[in-house]
């Protein structure tokens, strides 16, 4: 029998039982709706359930498994009981608080039994999970933080504990981000999609927009980009509109990991088969590789994974990206100023010097960037950047990124050159450009830069080459929600 797809459940919250309700009939996009009546002033089970045209699951949470109830217990019993007796679809009953009775009493018919913890990870969660489903809930829900990538993986380990039980298994934080996107690998029969009402939720917009949700299945392949933070990484968005486009059973995630052994035990929890990666990770990445393509090996920093048999080979597409984005520009014996001595910086300097420019790296230890200088064979400064000393100024540092937006990656503010190209491209114009273009200089933003070297990545992990159109559609439509978020 084949296991039914995953359901999405959107989360409402409303300063009142009208608004709370308005706001339930206005879901689209969701099979279910939580109406959460903590939330409201006027708490009133009648108007939650009444003429809905979705399933609904009644919550009334208390202040200490992350609600805003504010009344006393007993009344708060009172909303739930009440909820179940008129004919909820679901109840949310959390299982620290005494209802083991009712969820006897009603032979687990129509309730969602669960356990929070905001805190971190129980390390007893196997045995808790075990006393709650001796109770047989209709739904078995349990939502916990974690810190670390690989953890999510113990998640995965309830439900194979449990065989045929109806469960939702949430891993709440940025770690946490593969349970809500991909539910069905964890064997939740639902995902919440909300405002952000639990750490690390989604939107239901997004939710099917950016990560193509109803197109995940059990044997869908997994991407994903490897870094800290990705929350809010433009990658998906692209990674996941080229998929579709190249009609690939494909989804890309983000992979929040929290050091390097993090990410290798993530990745191999979640069965990621290719990964990008980005900062922090893009050199400390290369102690655990198997392999290293020349570009990877030059620069000294891996942007892409691709799995072999024999272990994960490293490549570096950073350097395709960086002369798509100067198409038209001549490098030939310009002079490049580069801001930052990371990993982007580090395929900057290479792909510019190999262009037949003058390359500088600047950073403010002179020993790093001597030595990263003469690893590519090209120059290295000491910040400031002198007034007059380029024809091209590349910021390859995170400076300026959202929501830092006002922080200027070139606080020496001298734009005395022809071109000033910003590898940050979020937000598309940042504070590095437009006191550049204020002064004159032709200006270059990262997106273009952004989508070549996922172009690539994706070759690399597919042997297909996608439409730049599409990702790059993908990418501003993520921007510009994000800008109306902000």
């Amino acid at each position: 029998m084949e296991t039914p797809r995953p359901l999405v459940c959107a989360t409402v919250t409303g300063r009142s039982s009208a608004e709370l309700r308005a706001r339930r009939d206005a879901v689209k996009g969701a099979d279910l709706v939580e109406a959460r009546i903590d939330s409201v002033e006027d708490p009133d089970v009648e108007s939650a359930i009444a003429g809905r045209a979705l399933p609904v699951v009644v919550t009334c949470r208390r202040h200490d498994e992350g609600g805003w109830f504010r009344g006393d217990e007993q009344t708060r019993r009172g909303l739930l009981v009440a909820a179940l007796e008129r004919g909820a679809d679901y109840v949310d009953l959390e299982w620290a608080h005494g209802f083991d009775d009712l969820v006897r009493g009603r032979r687990g018919r129509n309730i969602v039994l669960s356990l929070h913890d905001f805190t971190g990870f129980p390390s007893d969660l196997e045995a808790r999970v075990d006393e709650m489903a001796a109770l047989d809930p209709e739904v078995l829900k349990v939502a916990v933080s974690v810190s670390r990538l690989a953890e999510c993986g113990r998640l995965a380990g309830m439900a194979r504990r449990h065989p045929g039980r109806r469960m939702v298994l949430i891993a709440m934080g940025e770690a946490g981000l593969a349970t809500r996107i991909l539910p069905g690998r964890f064997g939740s029969c639902w995902t919440y999609a909300g405002d952000g009402v639990a750490p690390g939720q989604i939107d239901v917009e997004r939710l099917h927009g950016e990560f193509r949700f109803r197109r995940i299945g059990p044997g869908t392949e997994l991407y994903g980009i490897a870094g800290r933070p990705v929350a809010h990484s433009l990658s998906p968005a692209l990674h996941n509109a080229a998929f579709e486009q190249l009609g690939l059973d494909a989804a890309y995630v983000p992979l929040a990991a929290a050091d390097i052994d993090d990410l290798f035990e993530g990745v191999s929890v979640l069965g990621v088969a290719g990964a990008s990666v980005t900062a922090p990770f893009k050199v400390d990445v290369m102690s655990g590789l198997a392999s290293l393509d020349a570009d990877a090996r030059s620069t000294g920093a891996v942007n892409t994974l691709v799995r072999e048999a024999g272990g994960w080979r490293g490549h570096n597409t950073d350097l395709d990206g960086f002369l798509t984005g100067c198409e038209g520009l001549d490098l030939r014996g310009l002079r490049v100023a580069v801001l930052g001595t990371g990993g982007a910086a580090r395929a900057v300097a290479l792909a510019a010097r190999r262009s037949g420019a003058e390359a500088t790296c600047y950073g403010r230890d002179l020993a790093k960037a001597g030595a990263l200088a003469a690893a590519l064979g090209v120059r290295a400064g000491l910040r400031p950047v002198p007034t007059g000393s380029w024809d091209v100024l590349v910021n390859a540092t995170p400076a300026g990124t959202h929501p830092d937006t006002e922080r200027s990656a070139f606080p020496e503010s001298t734009y005395g050159g022809r071109v000033a190209y910003d590898l940050v491209y979020n937000p598309p114009r940042t504070r590095f450009l437009r006191d550049a273009s204020a002064s004159g200089c032709r200006t270059i933003g990262g997106l273009d830069m952004l989508v070549a070297q996922a172009r690539r990545q994706i070759e690399l992990w597919t042997g297909l080459r996608p439409d730049p159109g599409p990702m790059r559609e993908a990418a501003e439509w993520t921007l510009s929600r994000q800008v109306e978020r902000a």
